[in-house]
């Protein structure tokens, strides 16, 4: 019989904690105007689940990729953040979805590497906005105005086992 010290115990929960936590992971399509589209992704941590609105502090991972009419226009990633970036999220971790309308204090709000003017994107960079006036995107500090979709339309997020299409953006049956 081995005897289970309180070092053992000690060395036993140090090495369970430096496990990396595990991550929930969802991915999402968005439907713009005049064949604009993004895909993307999030992460946080698992125990966030079921706790209601997170906002981009607890995000851990975050990737968006622009298309239009399927071909890439451009990208951001969390790794990408600099002080001088608009970064503004909530996710809604109950329904699985981002918050639209387009007001921070209602926690609908997304500021994804694009302000509300949507033209802070970057030189080469990419960017999306959903604000109280539209959905829309930024590539190359510029606002492209056809993107433009209602500031209301959902935007729900899938499981990434989940495979959705950008045609639709819902789960593929």
């Amino acid at each position: 019989m081995r005897l289970i010290t309180p070092v053992t115990l000690i060395a036993a929960a140090l090495a369970f904690a430096a496990q990396p936590a595990a991550a929930a992971k969802f991915h999402f399509c968005w439907l713009g105007g005049a064949g604009y589209t993004m895909r993307g992704l999030i992460e946080f941590p698992d125990a966030l689940l079921n706790t209601g609105i997170i906002t981009q502090d607890q995000v851990t991972n975050f990737a968006i990729f622009g298309y239009h009419d399927g071909i890439p226009v451009g990208s951001w990633t969390l790794s990408q953040l600099s002080p001088a970036t608009t970064w503004e999220l909530y996710f809604d971790t109950n329904t699985r979805a981002f918050p639209m309308g387009g007001y921070s204090l209602e926690s609908s709000y997304q500021a994804w590497n694009a302000n509300g003017t949507v033209d802070n994107c970057g030189a080469t960079g990419f960017g999306f906005n959903g604000g109280n006036l539209y959905q829309d995107i930024c590539i190359a500090n510029t606002w492209i105005e056809p993107s433009s979709i209602d500031p209301l339309t959902p935007l729900q997020a899938y499981s990434e086992e989940v495979p959705i299409t950008c045609d639709a953006a819902l789960p593929m049956m």
